[in-house]
């Protein structure tokens, strides 16, 4: 597959359109309640954890088969109309996504909190001052895990190819260009798809890591 200068423009852009939606969407999920459950202590976070974090090893192509069958024709959400869409490619990195940056943050405030609670309550900080001083030093780590769920999603191939269908014009982004390249040799399309997949990650990235700096105390 050949793609021309204004293939690649939709093609880019749509990529980072859904890798930039399902991670922004589980930000404002995931990170209030994980520092929700990082601030208290319940009986329970133990075995959350461990299955948050056997959810960092979801299979992309599980999760993908997964909101497949929720979005078919017959499925639960079928009439939705979501599949071979954007929006159902990025409801598929959203179940993938979602588990890291909730793990993460609750990893992050827990440790925080374990760490600075005792001494802001000798100061005689109360229970709501505790939990800005908290969030404010946790505020670098949960950064950290974003940057992490935007890696995961705007490299993710399996899901999106299985719920978006690789339709041309509509459902086409990086991965699965590159993908669909080398199955039919066109491996100099491919290695430039990786080239502006690599920008792109690289600028995000830098951006994000600026923005970490000034969260850092």
């Amino acid at each position: 597959m050949l793609v021309v200068a204004g293939d690649l423009v939709g093609i880019t852009l749509l990529s980072l359109l859904v890798s930039g939606t399902s991670t922004l969407l589980a930000t404002l999920v995931a990170v209030p309640l994980g520092v929700t459950l990082g601030l208290r202590e319940i009986g329970s976070q133990r075995l959350l954890r461990n299955i948050l974090f056997t959810l960092y090893g979801l299979p992309p192509v599980l999760a993908g088969l997964l909101v497949f069958l929720l979005l078919r024709r017959d499925g639960p959400l079928g009439s939705l109309g979501l599949l071979f869409t954007p929006l159902g490619m990025i409801l598929a990195q959203f179940v993938i996504v979602t588990p890291i940056l909730l793990g993460i943050t609750m990893s992050v405030v827990a440790t925080v909190e374990r760490r600075v609670k005792d001494t802001a309550f000798a100061l005689g900080a109360d229970r709501r001052q505790v939990s800005v001083t908290v969030l404010h030093e946790a505020a670098a780590g949960i950064l950290t895990g974003v940057m992490v769920g935007f890696g995961r999603a705007i490299s993710e191939v399996g899901a999106v190819f299985i719920v978006g269908g690789h339709i041309e014009g509509r459902t086409q982004v990086l991965t699965t260009s590159i993908i669909t390249d080398i199955q039919a040799a066109d491996y100099a399309d491919a290695v430039g798809l990786g080239a502006v997949l690599l920008i792109i990650a690289a600028v995000v990235y830098s951006l994000l890591y600026r923005l970490q700096e000034r969260t850092l105390p």
